[in-house]
């Protein structure tokens, strides 16, 4: 069957949540600098992201579909905290997020042609303390490597998780229920069986 839409992304967890409501869909990876400007509110940036990804998708597409950008930021404090460069900022990035709140701002958008729309979703998420030899040993695993504030709430980081209020799919990296009403606008069907 023929694809229903692009997705502008390398995510495997955004690829995963798409065949999980069912959709069909092509990827096509979007490069776009990751980088906030001086003093830009997360969900301005993750709004901002997300549509430059859709954009530099749809400029490569060859078929007439939709095309679905997403982008998910953790900030505490005000500060969009990005995906560590290496193990010293990941467990200092851990260590700001033990004992607190911080939010996850995850915004989807969609083009169509000259028609854009977008979501967004804020979710906060509340971390019990991180013992400093557990953020040691979860970098040594691999897993917060490539994820924005050092973390993957569906993995290993999630016996730190104390309280959510929002979006778990948001905080995963792509807000379901915002992204089907999203695309069913642009008539994308989302009651299909799973793939």
């Amino acid at each position: 069957m023929s694809a229903q839409l692009y997705l502008a992304s390398r995510s495997p967890r955004r690829a995963q949540f798409l065949r999980q409501l069912g959709l069909r869909f092509e990827t096509l990876p979007a490069d776009v600098p990751e980088q906030p400007a001086p003093g830009q509110l997360p969900a301005d940036y993750a709004l901002a992201t997300a549509l430059a990804k859709a954009r530099a998708a749809a400029a490569g597409a060859t078929l007439a579909l939709p095309v679905l950008g997403a982008d998910t930021d953790v900030s505490i404090d005000g500060e969009i905290l990005g995906k560590p460069r290496d193990r010293d900022d990941a467990l200092a990035m851990l260590a700001r997020l033990s004992g607190r709140t911080h939010e996850v701002c995850s915004a989807v958008v969609v083009i169509a042609g000259t028609r854009v729309e977008s979501a967004l979703t804020v979710t906060r998420v509340s971390f019990g303390a991180i013992d400093p030899a557990q953020a040691l040993a979860y970098w040594a695993s691999g897993e917060p490597a490539d994820k924005a504030g050092a973390y993957a709430i569906q993995g290993h980081a999630a016996r730190w998780v104390k309280r959510i209020e929002g979006s778990y799919s948001g905080v995963v990296g792509l807000p379901l229920y915002e992204t089907c009403e999203l695309l069913q606008r642009f008539g994308v069907d989302c009651t299909g069986a799973p793939a």
